[in-house]
């Protein structure tokens, strides 16, 4: 009985990024039963990906954003798009930079089989061979592929299988964050239904980790920009995002003492290289 599998992408102006992780999808193995199907999210590039998608790629589904969307609404509008064109059994969230190797989805599906639960795909940096996304402890530190399935309390959208009888329990990202955050999110909900996580047994890919701090973090950084960076779409900890999230999972006095902290962060950089 052939099982399909939906992968979900978004991206923006990042277009042989793109087609490399496409073109590393595609090299994968797959177990013999076992179809993909692709949802691409271009929220509005104007470097040709989409083009070139379609052209070196014809069966893949591209989806054009708004220009709006950044990565959790881009994947919520590639998840949404995918559970209305049919039913599978997995949706697969794999992010434009990176480089699958090729057992990567292999071991994902035998460790979701294993545990019915979701599997998240370890990232290492090419360059340093060191782990950079991926699952995460209690205190947000990675966890290190050993060979075997390790639970997981959180962790980075970079890959995540996530069987469709979970979709059905927990549903799609939460489109109240924009770029950052819900995957994190994501992962809580899970847990909080009684759901674990956990990692592949071998690294799953290549990416490199962002080399620096947000722009708000920096004390270099003129004071007027340093706020325009916190609450951008990009700004990693927007407040208001950050306090649904802390605020959702955390309590109310989490989620206050973290918007004063994030805020004293911005306003006095300098303490925190301390």
């Amino acid at each position: 009985m052939i099982k399909t599998i939906a992968v979900l992408l978004t991206c923006y102006n990042r277009r042989e990024k793109t087609l490399g992780c496409l073109r590393s999808l595609y090299r994968c193995n797959l177990p013999e039963t076992y179809v993909l199907d692709i949802f691409l999210v271009d929220d509005g590039s104007s470097d040709g990906t989409s083009e070139a998608v379609a052209k070196e790629f014809p069966l893949v589904h591209v989806i054009l954003g708004n220009g709006q969307l950044y990565w959790n609404r881009g994947m919520h509008l590639a998840w949404d798009t995918a559970v209305k064109s049919g039913n599978f059994d997995f949706y697969l969230w794999l992010n434009d930079d990176v480089e699958l190797l090729p057992n990567a989805i292999v071991d994902l599906l035998e460790v979701s089989h294993a545990n019915n639960t979701i599997v998240v795909g370890s990232m290492k940096s090419r360059s340093e061979n060191k782990a950079t996304y991926g699952g995460r402890d209690l205190k947000g530190n990675l966890i290190t592929p050993n060979g075997v399935p390790q639970v997981c309390n959180a962790f980075n959208g970079n890959l995540v299988l996530i069987p469709d009888s979970i979709y059905q329990r927990i549903g799609n990202l939460d489109p109240i964050f924009q770029h950052c955050i819900g995957d994190f999110d994501y992962a809580l909900r899970a847990k909080k239904n009684g759901i674990k996580s956990f990692i592949s047994t071998e690294y799953s890919g290549y990416c490199e980790e962002h080399s620096s701090l947000p722009q708000w973090c920096l004390p270099e950084v003129p004071f007027r920009k340093r706020i325009k960076a916190l609450y951008s779409p990009l700004g990693n900890s927007h407040p208001k995002y950050y306090f649904i999230f802390a605020f959702r999972h955390y309590g109310i006095y989490i989620a206050i003492k973290h918007f004063f902290s994030i805020h004293l962060r911005l306003v006095y950089p300098r303490l925190w290289q301390k």
